[in-house]
């Protein structure tokens, strides 16, 4: 059984950012939503271009956030074909999205004035 870390969230941030970024995610996006949500005190919201990248970007995730002992609560695929994932690690939820999923729910707009931390990480080519 892994050992669960109490690590910071912006620390858990960085390691994800890093991990999307391993697997070629897009438009990676970090919202500071402390003080304004009342579950959580960060999204990441990234997308993949393919069910299957989607996929892909999701369990790497799982397999290498559990090996740095960053325990996922909740793993929920939404949509009726799994364009929309979200991992929840309490203090950050991750939501990775195809590209029709993100623009339709858009949650970077559903915030009000939530803080970019950093967007656009992991576009380059």
């Amino acid at each position: 059984m892994a050992r669960y870390r109490n690590l910071p969230a912006e620390e858990k941030v960085g390691i994800i950012k890093s991990l999307l970024e391993e697997k070629k995610a897009q438009d990676i996006t970090v919202l500071d939503v402390r003080g304004l949500c009342n579950f959580t005190d960060f999204f990441v919201i990234c997308t993949g271009e393919s069910l299957r990248q989607i996929k892909t970007i999701s369990e790497h995730l799982e397999e290498n956030l559990k090996r740095r002992g960053i325990r996922i609560f909740k793993n929920t695929r939404t949509g009726g074909d799994d364009n929309w994932v979200v991992l929840d690690c309490l203090d950050v939820v991750i939501h990775i999205f195809d590209p029709e999923a993100r623009a339709f729910y858009n949650l970077e707009r559903l915030w009000r004035n939530p803080e970019r931390i950093e967007s656009g990480v992991g576009d380059e080519g």
